[in-house]
């Protein structure tokens, strides 16, 4: 389970101090696939690198008894300076994974080539995406974080994106912020809405679309 308790984000803007979230309570079951909506600038976006990790909360705490993802295709974690097989490297060593078979993964998911062997710095947006997703799905984390592009690359990529993480890990938490409420119905059974800093969890997946396109 992740167990939100009144998260607060606040962000100093000049003199001023916006709070983006505000008391945010939120529990994601194993196996349960979260849909959270919201206009753009709600908070969606942090709410999910605060749960995993990438950001700290201004108040309030996370109880994780699951493994958690960094948000799929988030490359802000890498160091620049290092290739893209350092950083690879490093995350090996951190979770603890095979190097060798990891880089094989990689390599064949993320097509980058001799790429691999560059700085991130030097990489793309798409690139560093590329390289970030095929991390997360060489660690078998309980739930993942998808953050709004859902999917980087070609309709090949596109495919093998849909297929290792909505087919093959069919039974792990899925937590996902996007506007595209087609797809949203496809993969989640559950909904939220975050506005005016604050989260309003639905009772079903067709109450929080109804609510969100009220907005």
């Amino acid at each position: 389970m992740i167990n939100c308790i009144d998260i607060v984000k606040e962000y100093h803007v000049g003199k001023h101090v916006r709070r983006v979230l505000d008391n945010i309570n939120l529990q994601v079951e194993r196996g349960q696939r979260l849909a959270i909506f919201g206009r753009n600038g709600a908070g969606k976006s942090t709410l999910i690198k605060i749960i995993g990790g990438v950001e700290l909360a201004t108040a309030g705490r996370i109880e994780r008894t699951m493994s958690v993802s960094w948000p799929l295709a988030f490359g802000g974690a890498f160091q620049g300076s290092l290739s893209g097989l350092d950083n690879l490297r490093f995350i090996c060593r951190i979770y603890g994974l095979d190097y060798q078979a990891t880089r094989e993964y990689v390599d064949d998911f993320a097509e980058l080539g001799s790429q691999l062997g560059e700085p991130v710095k030097t990489y793309s947006s798409g690139m560093r995406a590329r390289l970030a997703f095929a991390l997360s799905l060489a660690i078998e984390f309980e739930c993942y974080l998808i953050d709004e592009v859902i999917m980087v690359g070609d309709a090949r990529f596109h495919r093998r994106c849909q297929d290792e993480l909505f087919d093959r890990r069919g039974d792990r938490a899925l937590v996902i912020v996007s506007h595209d409420v087609n797809f949203i119905r496809t993969v989640c059974t559950s909904g939220a809405v975050i506005h005016d800093s604050h989260l309003q969890m639905c009772d079903s997946l067709d109450e929080a679309v109804e609510l969100y396109n009220s907005l």
